[in-house]
């Protein structure tokens, strides 16, 4: 991996003298035409571990709320509907720093580049992650809570422009199914930890800031082996440096040819993308409004559809006459399914059409999550529950692949950043929105909601999304 490292990743940040003239017509078929081989396996590896934290940090709500209430800092309900000292304060706090990272700071990253941006981004989360290790106020831990999503938010949409940018166009899925594997053994992680150390108390610390601090320093050793990445080879030729552009691909060609023992074949020809710093306004116009629109309607709705089953699990099945302790052992079996449907799709990512792939997966959720609201049979809530999440997480990383395939390079993370900035201002409300619905209808009405929102994301792709499977970055942008 070292020498992988020296001879990819330190012509990352020198100038190079380009062997011919690169574009970024000719950057991207030469990226394109690129066999899977373990240097770009281990690229999508590296780049998706900081995607670890932020679901590390989203479904850690669940397991650390317990410990918080016990301590005395937050409780679980509050009289006002906005109530900042409960636990729903806890969530939305993430929500909105999330929806500020992706919203207002992506913009950084098609200015500054990937590399650099990812990387300051997860030291921001480390720093704000310890700081909130050691709050003792409901107002200290949600602002460094917010703080947190601010740095997750950003580290996110970088990564998915960064991995649409660096993979070849035939195993897109395929990467992207690997980064949700990656991103959800978060959830397992944060389970284990949770179970192991939040019921106590090590060196007179609660537990719940163990589980805390633990993200922050996995997170610094995961910057650590990240340093070596180099930048976007389509970033930089579209904001005109093809030399640099062109060494850093001409070294991972080189990387891989060894690796497979033959020659690459002739990149076929492709057109270029216009080199000028993008307007986020460009995700208005004619070319891409009706993407714009499909993708924010997208995202309101799964945020309450996904977010409103796994972070209320415990509380649905303690609705239904399941004994606390019975509840999170179901809820345990079920967070086991997370890592399992991207682990699947990366035998059929890239043979099926993605946004067919996100239709199929919303109706799982919606069909499957009405059914589990049904039961009371043991066997049967572990089977409906598993469903729920193998469809969330089969949707989740085909989005996380085909929002980052619908706009060029020059604005792809402001753009990325916009639609789903509408997720994380969805996710502010959404556990207000479970809760009221709960305490109005119960567990029915909850997950009807739940329904709702998935046919709500079933009929905005099936309706407005183009095809993308096989295509180059430039010819879906252009």
């Amino acid at each position: 991996m070292s020498s992988l490292f020296k001879t990819v990743g330190d012509v990352a940040c020198e100038p190079a003298q380009a062997a011919s003239v690169a574009t970024t017509g000719t950057i991207g078929a030469r990226l394109d035409r690129l066999p899977p081989s373990r240097t770009i396996w281990t690229f999508v590896v590296l780049i998706s571990l900081g995607g670890f934290f932020e679901f590390y940090e989203l479904f850690s709500t669940a397991y650390l709320a317990p410990g918080i209430v016990r301590s005395g800092i937050l409780t679980e309900t509050t009289r006002g509907f906005f109530g900042m000292t409960g636990i729903a304060s806890f969530i939305a706090a993430a929500f909105a720093g999330l929806l500020v990272g992706t919203l207002l700071f992506s913009a950084i990253a098609d200015r500054f580049g990937r590399r650099s941006v990812f990387t300051f981004a997860l030291l921001w989360y480390t720093a704000s992650a310890a700081v909130m290790a050691f709050q003792t106020t409901a107002w200290g831990l949600n602002f460094w809570r917010f703080m947190v999503g601010i740095g997750l938010g950003v580290e996110l949409v970088t990564i998915d422009s960064y991995l649409s940018e660096l993979v070849p166009r035939q195993m897109r899925g395929r990467a992207f199914a690997l980064n949700q594997v990656i991103t959800y053994l978060s959830v397992p992680t944060i389970a284990l930890l949770a179970w192991q150390l939040v019921p106590l108390a090590p060196l007179g610390l609660d537990g719940w800031r163990w589980v805390v601090l633990a993200g922050s320093i996995a997170a610094i050793l995961v910057w650590g082996i990240r340093t070596r990445i180099p930048e976007s080879p389509r970033w930089l030729a579209s904001h005109g440096e093809q030399g640099r552009a062109d060494a850093v691909l001409t070294a991972l060609e080189q990387r891989v040819e060894r690796e497979t023992g033959r020659p690459l074949p002739k990149p076929e020809p492709s057109v270029g993308e216009v080199i000028e710093h993008g307007r986020l306004s460009e995700i208005f116009s004619r070319r891409y409004l009706s993407r714009t629109v499909m993708l924010s309607t997208f995202h309101v709705f799964q945020t309450i559809g996904l977010y409103g089953f796994s972070n209320w699990v415990p509380t649905f099945l303690v609705h239904q006459g399941i004994e606390v302790t019975a509840s999170l052992a179901y809820t345990m079996g079920i967070t086991l399914v997370m890592p399992c449907g991207p682990l699947l799709a990366l035998l059929y990512a890239d043979r099926f059409e993605r946004k067919w792939q996100i239709v199929t997966s919303s109706v799982v959720v919606a069909v499957a999550g009405l059914l589990f609201a049904a039961t009371r049979n043991p066997a049967l809530i572990v089977l409906t529950g598993g469903l729920v999440t193998l469809g969330a997480t089969t949707l989740s990383y085909n989005f996380h692949a085909y929002q980052s395939e619908l706009y060029p390079t020059r604005i792809r993370a402001r753009a990325v950043g916009f639609v789903y900035s509408w997720s994380r201002l969805s996710g502010v409300f959404s556990g207000f929105l479970v809760s009221w619905a709960l305490s109005r209808a119960g567990v029915s009405g909850a997950l009807l909601l739940i329904a709702a929102s998935m046919a709500m994301v079933a009929i905005s792709i099936g309706l407005l999304g183009p095809r993308t499977n096989g295509r180059s970055l430039e010819s879906l942008t252009q």
